[in-house]
């Protein structure tokens, strides 16, 4: 494949934008695909009224309610890169797709809203990226309202994410008072809301406005110039090596609703993000410039084409070529699929690819074969992919058709929904019954609409309340065990577990039965 290949490679910049729901997440996403020249026109998550929806909330509960609940995976080309965006959903309930989400990607874009500063689902969401070594940029959004002083904001993102920080940017004023920002990396300021043609002002070699300028007029120029010396004696210093050891986080200020610091943002950011990264597997670490095609599924979303009841498996790509028609092998199955059917996303907009590399995210039609966390490979390989976290559910419901005569449909939608990953299916070994356990009770929600919606089946969820579940590790396991406060269920790959009521049922079951050996998944990605 030679030099082509790997300068494609290269030139690949995947990441995820993580953030509290309402820090602007989806709108900030818009921008970027506005300056990609993806789209002609950017709809924020709040133009609900309007008709005008956010590209990437493409689900009908998203546009009804302004937010995402889905991953959504867009891609466009700047500046001589491909990049790959996954917006992933701020709503806490929805956490279990977005850590999934966070094993595709090379880097995160973090935002922070400047007058909440940082926010619990953040702070989840960053320890993840931390975990896992990805480097983080920062996005301080919303200078254009009324918010907390700058250096109050780097106090706290340095204090409470234990990662140090480098202002790229500092902005000059706020809200009513917000006049732009000083570039401290371009040694330039962008002015606010002013002609295009005005909007640069160069810098001196001492970071000062040569001659007269409107700015020099006000006192928060002089004010900023302040914080800059402060910033360039006693802050951090700026270092690429530590940029991409996620220990330093570059920080960006601006206002993605006016579109304002984006642009500056994006240029920065494709400077310093990282190329396609090796990916652990069972074989060791599997270089993105190898020739020989791999990559695994983070990702499965049944009804993207609510017409054709298809599902799509979203592939990271994390060596070699991609051309559509290759055909791959399935470890999991020791299987071989000839991949017909690929494509590439903006949104629920879709065209088909007929090729990509390493880094690249695109889409498989899932036929019902594939599982989140499959490993595709080519030729003899059949190593596989570190294995992707399962959640452990905290909330059940007794889930039944309303209409008996719909059961066929009600099956359906349950297989094909619970294979997305967002919620997972157990049946009562006494009774046989649907039980649905999820992280959060918005799920229950999306789940109950996406049934009526996309499968024409209206369900009775009658809740069981918060339960601690814990898996078996012994093949078989006496039906008597199961009672009301431990409620013996199989997960949908025919896997016994428990439902305990609290902590004291699982306590005194595990002093009971000393020889049923339990275990809870997500132990392995504390």
């Amino acid at each position: 494949m030679g030099n082509d290949f790997k300068n494609e490679v290269l030139s690949r910049r995947t990441f995820a934008i993580i953030s509290h729901p309402d820090a602007g997440k989806t709108t900030l996403t818009e921008k970027l695909l506005l300056f990609g020249g993806a789209i002609r026109d950017a709809g924020t998550v709040k133009g609900k009224k309007t008709g005008k929806y956010a590209t990437s909330d493409w689900m009908e509960i998203e546009k009804q309610r302004g937010i995402s609940v889905t991953s959504s995976v867009m891609q466009f080309e700047y500046q001589n890169c491909r990049v790959n965006i996954l917006d992933t959903p701020g709503h806490q309930d929805f956490s279990e797709d977005t850590y999934r989400t966070l094993t595709a990607v090379d880097s995160a874009v973090m935002i922070i809203d400047s007058a909440k500063g940082i926010e619990e689902q953040t702070l989840k969401l960053f320890k993840v990226c931390r975990m896992r070594g990805i480097p983080i940029f920062t996005f301080i959004n919303k200078l254009d309202r009324e918010g907390r002083t700058p250096l109050e904001l780097l106090a706290e993102l340095e204090e409470v994410m234990e990662i140090e920080s480098y202002p790229m940017n500092w902005p000059i004023g706020m809200g009513k008072e917000f006049l732009g920002i000083y570039d401290r990396y371009y040694k330039r300021i962008e002015q606010f809301r002013v002609d295009e043609d005005k909007r640069y002002v160069e810098l001196n070699e001492d970071g000062e406005i040569e001659g007269e300028h409107p700015l020099k007029q006000s006192g928060l120029y002089d004010q900023t110039l302040e914080e800059i010396m402060l910033l360039n004696e006693a802050g951090n210093e700026f270092s690429r090596e530590r940029i991409e050891n996620g220990e330093l986080t570059p920080v960006f200020f601006g206002s993605a609703l006016t579109n304002f610091g984006v642009q500056t943002f994006l240029e920065t950011y494709l400077q310093f993000a990282p190329p396609p990264q090796g990916r652990n597997s069972t074989e060791g670490k599997i270089d993105p410039m190898s020739e020989e095609f791999s990559g695994f599924i983070f990702k499965i979303q049944a009804n993207m084409n609510p017409a054709h009841r298809d599902r799509i498996a979203f592939l990271r790509i994390c060596s070699g070529k991609f051309e559509r028609g290759m055909t791959v092998n399935l470890p999991r199955l020791n299987k071989q699929i000839k991949l017909a059917q690929s494509t590439q996303f903006m949104a629920d907009d879709r065209s088909t690819v007929e090729e990509a590399v390493s880094g690249d995210i695109i889409g498989l039609y899932d036929p019902g074969m594939y599982q989140i966390g499959d490993t595709l490979t080519v030729g003899k390989n059949d190593f596989q992919y570190e294995r992707l976290p399962q959640f452990t559910p905290e909330l059940f419901v007794r889930v039944t058709a309303k209409n008996v005569m719909k059961q066929k449909h009600f099956y359906k939608g349950i297989e094909q929904l619970v294979q997305e990953g967002a919620i997972q299916l157990f049946r009562n070994v006494r009774n046989e019954d649907y039980l649905l356990g999820a992280v959060g009770q918005l799920q229950f929600e999306v789940f109950e609409h996406r049934m009526k919606n996309e499968y024409n089946v209206e369900v009775i969820m009658e809740r069981l309340g918060s339960k601690i579940t814990r898996w078996v590790e012994n093949e078989t396991v006496n039906e008597s065990l199961s009672a009301q406060r431990s409620i013996l269920v199989k997960d949908r790959y025919g896997k016994l577990a428990f439902l305990f009521e609290n902590d004291f049922a699982l306590r005194w079951f595990q002093d009971k039965n000393p020889d049923i050996k339990l275990y809870n998944p997500m132990d392995d990605y504390q």
